[in-house]
């Protein structure tokens, strides 16, 4: 079935706002990139591999707001520092944040279990957001043919050094720091599970060979919404892309049939 047919069982969904962050470093072979394994019994993308990120929270628009940040662009950067910290234990802050990763985990745990707020916790501890950190990188949503629709906004940012990452143990049981050209390989070898969003950012960030390079490349690459539309062929789902979105295609052909 294409994406543009529809049957009038089922209301269309609304996408919901969502951030996602690409966490980079530069590693011995090349720009690394943290992704975590989500839990298997979570209904989107249960088991694959994916980089921190979630819904937009009410709380967000909060606290953006407070730091003269508004609206949707304001909030799902605020959003993205939220779900970086929460999934990564990584703190995007204008000050140096603690290093020691187990006090880290303590406070992650903490905002992840709702018994301290974000933004509360960031004061507590005299720590400024900085959501300048965060570049613009790509704007996914989902088809309309999909009963999960996400409105997602993905950015980059450079892990602080002095920060180890780490996983929260709920939903994602699983992390590392990998090469996007070794995620895409292993992902092909089928150890690792990966969403069409997740493969084509991948893709796209495995063409440079430095995390400068490819915030160059972002910052010369205007970002571009892509509703990804998708035709039924004997090869598999051939999935439409607007070249100017700066992937560097304009089709994809996914053998998977729960693909975006």
């Amino acid at each position: 079935m294409s994406d543009t047919t529809l049957t009038t069982e089922r209301p269309i969904a609304e996408p919901k706002l969502a951030a996602t962050v690409l966490l980079l470093r530069d590693g011995a072979a090349g720009p690394e990139v943290f992704m975590v394994v989500r839990h298997g019994d979570i209904a989107f993308a249960g088991g694959a591999l994916v980089f921190p990120g979630g819904r937009l929270d009410p709380a967000d628009r909060v606290l953006a707001e407070a730091h003269g940040l508004e609206g949707d662009a304001g909030a799902l950067r605020f959003a993205a520092l939220r779900e970086t910290f929460e999934e990564s234990a990584i703190l995007l802050t204008r000050e140096a944040a603690p290093a020691d990763v187990a006090l880290r985990r303590g406070w992650q745990s903490a905002v992840c279990a709702e018994t301290i707020g974000f933004g509360t916790l960031l004061a507590e501890q005299g720590l400024s957001p900085a959501p300048e950190a965060l570049v613009h990188f790509a704007h996914w949503i989902t088809p309309p043919s999909r009963p999960k629709r996400f409105d997602t906004h993905f950015f980059l940012a450079v892990a602080p050094a002095a920060q180890e990452a780490a996983h929260d143990g709920g939903e994602a049981v699983d992390s590392l720091w990998i090469s996007p050209r070794v995620a895409l390989t292993e992902a092909d070898a089928g150890r690792h599970k990966l969403v069409v969003a997740t493969r084509l950012n991948l893709m796209r960030l495995a063409r440079f060979d430095s995390v400068a390079a490819i915030l160059a490349h972002a910052a010369a690459t205007p970002v571009v919404t892509i509703r990804p539309r998708s035709t039924e062929t004997p090869e598999g789902r051939l999935m439409h892309f607007p070249i100017e979105a700066g992937y560097g295609l304009e089709t994809y052909l996914s053998n998977d049939p729960a693909a975006m």
